[in-house]
């Protein structure tokens, strides 16, 4: 830049002709105008001179001040005899020249007019310059303003770049005169605002009202929306009539919406707004749309554990239990059968308008298979299958695709007891079998094993006979006997007063599973499927026991030693099946065989010496033994031992009361006139509590 200066007129004060009044005059104006200068004073000079780096002033003293080029903001537009204010800064330096600033003195000035025009609490205009660590640099007329950043909004704001070079409205929090600072907040101002404008609202609104707002947050469980100065929250429930899974599915960030206003707390300023209030429920008329047993077809929309929810309309949605999406196959979940997204057919089965439920069924819109069950498979007719499943009483054998029959442990053998369909079946066997029942109502059809096979019973009489002489392996001990396999899938019952002509305490300490024996058959039942051996009779030769045949087999009570092989094992053990769903037919488990097999303890185990015979032949001559009844009591009553702990199986109170009856009727006396006395021992014997 070129350097400018200004004439200035040159006084030879020498030349000039003072007199010694004017002198001392001018001496005294002098000095009266070096006390007008100080330091820190803000003074107006005159711009004499403009060089490269500093401007030339004169401010009317005995020498001109110099302003750093610098403090110009735009050098160009300053002017040769411009007037401006400085500040006073050093009247003499070390080179003798006095040092001025523009800038301070246009600080000082715009400083001491804000001072004169605002105070604490005042709202004042600024523009937003720069970025500083703990808030913003504002410029307020001039002056550097600092606004901390929790005093920006109401909200955190993460960035602050979008607010710079943006002007807005700032309210003092406070002014140091000292430090030359202001404090400011556009906090507080937006909060007076906002409150304003919240009890304007709240003495506007009223309940059911329409009014426009912004969506101003998303949460997971609604929407805040701006009522203009106010948040009002939108809950998810009430944002439609149909299902959704999150807000943001409706509605976004910024978005204008109209809602309704739900409630009103007025107290804690709290408004409740609906989405879904402002169209039109579609339940009201459900009913007369979606009548029981109407056909639809729907969305599935949503899965849970116990059924499908299904979208017959916007809005709308019914429940298909699991229970309900088939006619054969038990479902266990949902996801099973349909999933997310499937189109299905459906049928209403209950509409509930006030709890806005629907009920709907899949299964319905098929025919039901067990309809016709019937005619597919009559009482009596053969069938043939594949074992599906296994319970503890039966087996499940599938007939067809979600038909399956069950087939009880106790239609599995004419001669054997089945504690466990594993024992003679397997999974995925193919069998055939007999349709003993079918219970359409209830989905069931009873299937009988051994139905579908002969009865061997019916070749046991006309093969064995009383008397004859048989070999077999023992099968299975119990402490009052064993089982022996005698052939033709027949066990007989070796009871241990049979198993030697000496005294016997344990069953395994003659005999024991998997020894093959020797021994007589001393009785057949058919009726009651029962054969009665006899080891020590066995041992008797032949023609011995035919010369004395009767009076060996007298000396045995009817029904002794005999065994009913759908039963009496488990039962002479005390051993009861476990808790039945479902017993075919309906039948009570204790009928026909298991009937048998309930007294079957009670009879083979009734006597143990042939001192029995006599009390038994008088309890057959009279209607009303009283020496069998004493017997009886005793056996019902008697407090029992427990068995041995090297038993194979658990001995139960019926065995034992057994044995206590067999210990009675060896005491009984021979005629029934001595059992009538002997019956009051054990009638007393009755009275005592179990043990």
């Amino acid at each position: 830049m070129e350097t400018t200066e200004a004439t200035k007129e040159q006084v030879d004060f020498e030349a000039v002709d003072f007199s010694a009044g004017d002198r001392e005059s001018m001496a005294q104006l002098y000095e009266q105008t070096l006390k007008d200068f100080k330091e820190g004073s803000i003074v107006t000079g005159k711009v004499l001179e403009i060089r490269n780096n500093e401007v030339l002033i004169d401010i009317g003293y005995k020498s001109e001040g110099v302003v750093s080029a610098h403090e110009f903001r735009n050098l160009e537009e300053v002017l040769i005899g411009d007037e401006l204010n400085v500040l006073l800064a050093e009247i003499e330096d070390d080179n003798g020249m006095v040092v001025l600033s523009k800038q301070q003195a246009d600080e000082k000035i715009q400083w001491e007019r804000v001072l004169s025009s605002f105070g604490e609490g005042s709202v004042i205009e600024g523009e937003v310059k720069t970025r500083v660590r703990g808030g913003l640099i504002v410029d307020v007329d001039g002056i550097e303003a600092f606004l901390p950043g929790s005093q920006i909004d109401v909200i955190p704001v993460h960035n602050t770049d979008s607010l710079l070079n943006q002007r807005f409205e700032f309210k003092i929090l406070k002014i140091s005169e000292e430090r030359r600072n202001i404090i400011l907040s556009r906090r507080e101002l937006i909060e007076e605002r906002l409150r304003s404008k919240r009890k304007e609202l709240m003495e506007s609104i009223e309940v059911g009202q329409r009014i426009v707002g912004k969506a101003k947050n998303i949460t997971d469980f609604g929407v805040f929306v701006d009522l203009n100065g106010m948040d009002g929250l939108l809950h998810i429930t009430d944002m439609s009539w149909g299902r959704i899974r999150h807000p943001s599915e409706m509605v976004n960030v910024g978005e204008e919406i109209e809602v309704v206003i739900l409630d009103i707390d007025r107290d804690r300023e709290r408004i409740s707004l609906g989405l879904k209030q402002s169209q039109p429920n579609p339940w009201e008329d459900i009913e007369a749309r979606y009548p029981v047993g109407s056909r639809l077809r729907g969305k599935v929309v949503n899965l849970v554990p116990y059924g499908a929810f299904v979208e017959i309309e916007q809005g709308v949605e019914g429940l298909v239990h699991v229970s309900e999406m088939s006619w054969t196959k038990r479902v266990a979940r949902a996801s099973d059968v349909v999933q997310v997204g499937d189109e299905v057919d459906i049928v209403v089965l209950g509409v509930n308008i006030e709890e806005q439920k629907i009920a709907l069924g899949m299964r319905q819109t098929e025919d039901n298979p067990w309809d016709t069950v019937q005619s597919r498979y009559p009482v009596g007719s053969r069938v043939h299958g594949k074992i599906r499943n296994f319970t503890s009483y039966g087996a499940f054998v599938e007939l067809e695709d979600g038909i399956d029959g069950m087939i009880h442990v106790s239609d599995m053998s004419w001669t054997r007891k089945i504690n466990h369909p594993s024992e003679l079946l397997s999974k995925d066997e193919e069998v055939d079998a007999v349709v003993l029942e079918v219970d359409p109502g209830n989905n069931r059809i009873s299937l009988g094993l051994k139905q579908a096979a002969e009865d061997p019973w019916t070749s046991v009489v006309s093969k064995f006979k009383v008397g004859d002489k048989v070999s077999g392996k023992v099968t299975k001990v119990a402490s009052f006997g064993a089982f022996v396999d005698i052939g033709e899938g027949v066990d007989g019952l070796v009871h241990i007063s049979q198993l030697s002509d000496s005294h016997v305490e344990r069953v395994k300490d003659v005999i024991d599973v998997g020894d093959d024996v020797e021994a007589r058959i001393v009785r057949i039942d058919r009726g009651e499927r029962r054969v009665g051996l006899s080891i020590k009779a066995g041992e008797i030769p032949d023609d011995e026991f035919e010369a004395n045949k009767d009076e060996v087999l007298d000396g045995l009570r009817p029904g002794e030693h005999m065994v009913d092989l759908a039963g009496a094992f488990d039962e002479a053990l005390g051993v009861t099946p476990a808790a039945e769903e479902w017993t075919p037919g309906g039948a009570d488990p204790s009928s026909d065989d298991s009937a048998a097999a309930g007294d079957a303890p009670a009879e083979e185990t009734s006597a143990e010496a042939p001192a029995e015979a006599p009390a038994e032949a008088a309890a057959e001559e009279t209607a009303e033994a009283p020496a069998e009844a004493a017997a009886e009591a005793a056996a019902e009553e008697a407090p029992v031992e427990e068995p041995p702990a090297e038993a194979e199986e658990a001995v139960t109170e019926a065995e034992e009361t057994a044995e206590v009856a067999e210990e009675a009727a060896e005491e009984a006396p021979a005629s029934s006139e001595d059992s009538a006395e002997a019956s009051e021992e054990p009638a007393e014997e009755a009275d005592k509590p179990k043990a």
